[in-house]
């Protein structure tokens, strides 16, 4: 019998079960009706990832994602996923095994980090909603430091919106999905622009996808 995980977050789903883990991908198709497997290459295309970039995925799972962008990669470029499950290691390397230029390395994204090398894109997909505050602070901090100057950080993710003014069927969805994590209320409510300027981002390119309601939002350093 698989023991219960500490979470350290309760009030979020950003912290995955070991079944929820084990069958991630399944159950994100199913939950967005198979809409995530359309708009996410949609979205690494608007990424304009060139054959030589050095992107850092945080919080990269089962490397699904990374997968599609190192079909635009080449020599000397490559990709580095971070994430703290030992199956979602076991995922990614399943997965991501014919891309010699694309490795996994196990690290939490909510402390701060350094590793020895500077990218030209740092990349975080649905997964900085489900974090409180402070600690998206600390997310987008690690996404500075390792940055190279005029590289980019791109966040796909749900974009902002008034939950009680979409319609029922949009709101249905998003509850439906994210009712346990109180976080995601929070994200959709703050100019994330505004907050990335603090953070010395001066200029921003917006994709949207799913009737505006998830966006990549590209930010310049």
């Amino acid at each position: 019998m698989m023991t219960a995980k500490k979470r350290l977050y309760p009030d979020s789903r950003v912290e995955l079960t070991r079944f929820g883990e084990k069958y991630y991908d399944i159950q994100i198709d199913i939950s967005t009706f198979g809409i995530y497997r359309s708009f996410i290459k949609k979205a690494v295309r608007a990424m304009n990832i060139r054959p030589g970039d050095k992107i850092l995925d945080l919080g990269c799972g089962t490397g699904r994602n990374d997968c599609l962008m190192a079909k635009y990669l080449e020599e000397p470029g490559g990709i580095t996923g971070l994430d703290i499950s030992d199956i979602m290691q076991e995922h990614f390397g399943r997965k991501c095994r014919r891309y010699q230029n694309v490795n996994f390395i196990k690290k939490r994204i909510d402390q701060p980090f350094y590793l020895d090398e500077k990218y030209d894109k740092v990349f975080i997909s649905f997964v900085i909603h489900g974090f409180p505050q402070d600690v998206r602070q600390i997310i987008i901090q690690n996404a500075v430091t390792h940055l190279k100057k005029g590289g980019t950080f791109n966040i796909l993710d749900y974009s902002e919106f008034d939950i009680n003014s979409i319609p029922f069927y949009h709101r249905y969805l998003f509850n439906s999905i994210e009712g346990k994590c109180k976080y995601a209320y929070d994200f959709i409510k703050k100019d994330w622009k505004k907050i990335l300027q603090e953070y010395g981002f001066t200029s921003f390119k917006e994709n949207y996808f799913i009737h505006k309601y998830v966006r990549l939002l590209t930010a310049y350093r």
